[in-house]
């Protein structure tokens, strides 16, 4: 029996419902790109962890790109969390200081996806982490910010908390 829970709220809305589909398409893509890895007996963590890396760099180096300020967290996060993202991950942001960023996700359409083709919530949680090393590329590509990964949905938690530190 998984311990995950991962139920939306925001049910109704056509552009939500729509984009969180993308979403799940694109988290089914991961993971059967990684089993087909795995059969092959390939190092498939660490190939997954290197692209996503990379995208989540080439998406950083975009918002780094539109920053007038690279160094205020508040615009990074008028960037990195548009009203549409905060809906389909149905994210609170909790704090938003000169110095730190820190969000709750309650929904993940990833962990939807990963659920609906019968991944283990060990799997699951591997599959996660993987997908974060996109928001730590996000983190690596700033000279100004870096990323921290608290609980998540994956590990069986209520909510996924994501920070952005203004670095020392």
């Amino acid at each position: 029996m998984t311990k995950i829970n991962n139920n939306p709220t925001i049910t109704n809305d056509e552009k939500v419902l729509a984009v969180r589909g993308a979403i799940e398409h694109r988290a089914t893509w991961m993971s059967l790109m990684i089993d087909e890895a795995e059969k092959a007996g390939q190092d498939w963590e660490s190939m997954a962890r290197k692209a996503i890396k990379r995208c989540g760099c080439f998406h950083g180096n975009g918002i780094s790109e539109k920053l007038k300020d690279k160094s205020d967290i508040k615009e990074f996060t008028e960037l990195f969390l548009s009203d549409l993202v905060k809906k389909l991950f149905e994210m609170d942001i909790v704090e938003l200081t000169e110095d730190k960023l820190a969000v709750e996700f309650h929904y993940c359409p990833l962990v939807s996806a990963w659920q609906k083709q019968g991944e283990s919530d060990e799997k699951m949680e591997i599959l996660c982490d993987i997908a974060m090393d996109g928001d730590r590329g996000i983190g690596e590509s700033s000279d100004h910010f870096e990323f921290e990964l608290g609980k998540t949905i994956a590990q069986g938690n209520s909510v996924c908390e994501v920070f952005f530190h203004k670095k020392k």
